[in-house]
């Protein structure tokens, strides 16, 4: 268990590790959805740039990415949809998620 008490679980069917119990169930279920084609393009751990790397006084900065859990395109809305199971807010998350709503306007941030 890490400091937010949620506990790693292990997928036999994508054989992979899920940070919670809440984002293996999510899984699941949007697995069943991509089988109903109610969804498509199902991405895990998409990565989204909010800020290049830069040198500035000959000091590097490193980039600003965000991770989300799952990322899909929505047959419905006809839109991405990105999706993070959150069980606890930090700051680091909060500022990145205001970041990713400027920059990517054109998705939708679900939080579950």
């Amino acid at each position: 268990m890490n400091k937010y008490h949620n506990q790693k679980i292990y997928c036999k069917t994508s054989k992979r590790y899920f940070d919670s119990k809440k984002e293996h169930k999510r899984f699941h279920e949007l697995n069943l959805l991509l089988k109903a084609n109610e969804i498509t393009d199902l991405t895990l751990q998409p990565k989204f740039e909010l800020q290049p790397k830069f040198k500035k006084n000959n000091k590097s900065y490193r980039k600003i990415e965000y991770i989300a859990d799952f990322m899909y395109y929505d047959n419905k809305l006809k839109k991405m949809v990105i999706e993070d199971t959150k069980g606890y807010k930090t700051k680091d998350y909060l500022l990145k998620k205001k970041m990713f709503e400027y920059i990517y306007q054109d998705c939708e941030l679900k939080e579950l």
